[in-house]
């Protein structure tokens, strides 16, 4: 099992800057995807960014050029740095970790970001 653990969610300003953090423990594998998703009131879940060990990252395009995700795979840990803060991006953040052998999901509980205008 897998556990992640979100932080870093918060209020602030168009135009400024959150850093998310995601902490997973417990049986994780070699080769992960690791993310972020997130969810506006009355919308679906969508991609923001992912790492996958070893290979690319990929960015929804609303977000391009404005977050960067990263990894640090001696703390099993994935930050999403977020610059340029827009009302769009107001949401829950859900953290993912996909278990590619596996093939299974494992979400965090999720951290509200609000950017107000």
């Amino acid at each position: 099992q897998v556990q992640l653990t979100e932080s870093g969610g918060g209020l602030v300003q168009t135009g400024g800057s959150l850093r998310l953090s995601c902490a997973a423990s417990g049986n994780i594998a070699t080769i992960t995807t690791m993310g972020w998703y997130r969810q506006a009131p009355e919308k679906e879940r969508e991609l923001v960014a992912t790492d996958t060990t070893g290979f690319s990252t990929n960015y929804a395009g609303s977000v391009k050029g404005r977050f960067t995700i990263s990894r640090d795979n001696a703390k099993n840990t994935v930050y999403l740095q977020m610059n340029s803060l827009k009302p769009e991006d107001t949401a829950i953040y859900y953290c993912l970790l996909y278990d590619v052998s596996r093939g299974v999901n494992y979400w965090g509980k999720g951290t509200l970001v609000t950017v107000s205008s």
